[in-house]
């Protein structure tokens, strides 16, 4: 299991994945779920991935290579924009499925496999997609500014309460490690490492990237500070006035 989630807000656009991989109690390891594709002055892409581990290496291998999308092989630093490198992306992961899928079902493996591309290229506007195992996909829009995979629902509910267009980058950052902090500790298959990506509205580079450990002391006072304010919001609460025994 993992745990990636994407912000897309006016100022730009905030990923933030775990690295924990478990393939069984006795064999769990750390890889990376988060690959940039960046064009400095032109184009900054991240992708974070859930599912298969073999499958998503493998779809980002053939992104590397070049996937064939509307008669033209094209690279995640070659198409036109974000609904492009969507389609591509979607293109690489139904290619993928054609040349496993099948080995994998022989084995009683499914086919698993979510991926979150958040950038911006060019003169087009930031963008935030999620890409399916069938290979189609859905948007961020206004009303639901983020989107997550693998173990999301631990992180959503902060999300849904705080989260709108106007959030701050510096705050998406805030929100999405306590979205993150709140998996980690409810569900033992997600956690850190954790890699953190920013992308600010036409900066067209990678703005902020950083590998966040136990001892970072900003996630520390995140992580401390939120159960702190948990713990004294449930205190502040009122008590039932009816009997209860």
């Amino acid at each position: 299991m993992t745990y990636c989630v994407g912000l897309c807000v006016d100022e730009g656009l905030v990923m933030l994945s775990d690295t924990r991989t478990n393939a069984g109690l006795d064999n769990i390891s750390s890889f990376s779920k988060m690959f940039v594709a960046e064009v400095p002055g032109e184009r900054a892409l991240v992708m974070m991935t859930a599912g298969n581990l073999a499958v998503t290496q493998t779809v980002w291998n053939l992104l590397q290579q070049g996937v064939w999308l509307g008669g033209a092989q094209h690279q995640l630093d070659t198409v036109p924009d974000m609904f492009h490198a969507a389609q591509l992306v979607g293109a690489a992961v139904r290619q993928v499925k054609q040349m496993d899928g099948a080995a994998l079902l022989a084995q009683g493996i499914s086919f698993e496999c979510s991926i979150l591309l958040g950038g911006q290229i060019l003169d087009g506007p930031p963008r935030l997609f999620l890409v399916y195992a069938a290979g189609n996909f859905i948007e961020a829009t206004e009303d639901t500014p983020f989107l997550q995979i693998g173990e999301h629902k631990y992180g959503k509910p902060i999300l849904d309460r705080v989260l709108n267009m106007k959030t701050s980058l510096s705050e998406g950052v805030a929100l999405t490690l306590i979205s993150m902090d709140s998996t980690v500790r409810s569900n033992l298959s997600v956690g850190l490492p954790l890699d953190l990506a920013v992308i600010r509205r036409d900066a067209l580079r990678i703005s902020f990237r950083k590998r966040i450990t136990e001892e970072d002391p900003y996630y520390r006072a995140i992580r401390e500070g939120w159960a702190g304010a948990l713990r004294d919001a449930y205190l502040s609460l009122p008590r039932p006035d009816f009997p209860v025994g």
